[in-house]
């Protein structure tokens, strides 16, 4: 790593010396040591059904429906990236009644439509891990993911270097996308 000054710094025990710079991102250990991850499948355990429980703000909380709501991911593949939520503690979407199953499409619907107002977002991913084995970092609590994607916003970063870029905190992708959300 390369000081402003021109010094470089060097860590023993980090790989073969070479030539590329590092971008060292200490925030994501909380996810690769799985802090925050249920101790197990209850409801008492799980983020998903903590999280309605504490104010918008704090709990990255974009919009609240009848029986879902949307919050930003804290560990995001892009800015903006945020998940649709049954409030009820439920693992597959089977389990959704009519009413849920609704309300996570419209919602779906609705934070493409706010992303692409406030960011200008070009396409988007979307979708849900159903299960550990299909990726799920949360199997017990079903989410659907509503992930924004620009033309060449990921570039090299994440295949080369294993790095996400973001660009602005998180709290401000939540303002932002909360006071676009139609009431």
């Amino acid at each position: 790593m390369t000081q402003p000054d021109g010094d470089v710094i060097r860590q023993d025990g980090v790989g073969v010396p070479d030539e590329l710079e590092r971008l060292w991102t200490p925030h994501r250990m909380a996810y690769i040591r799985g802090e925050n991850k249920p101790a197990d499948d209850s409801g008492d355990e799980c983020p998903f059904c903590r999280i309605p429980t504490l104010g918008d703000r704090e709990g990255l909380v974009v919009h609240r429906g009848e029986s879902t709501y949307a919050v930003l991911n804290l560990y995001p593949y892009s800015p903006g990236h945020l998940m649709v939520c049954p409030y009820r503690h439920i693992a597959d979407y089977t389990e959704l009644d009519e009413p849920e199953t609704a309300e996570v499409a419209a919602l779906t619907q609705q934070a493409m439509r706010v992303i692409r107002a406030v960011s200008g977002a070009h396409g988007f991913n979307i979708g849900m891990n159903q299960g550990t084995v299909a990726g799920a970092g949360i199997a017990a609590h079903l989410h659907q993911h509503v992930v924004p994607r620009w033309g060449g916003d990921q570039n090299f970063m994440p295949i080369v270097a294993r790095t996400r870029t973001m660009p602005e905190l998180m709290s401000e992708t939540r303002d932002l996308l909360a006071e676009a959300w139609p009431a």
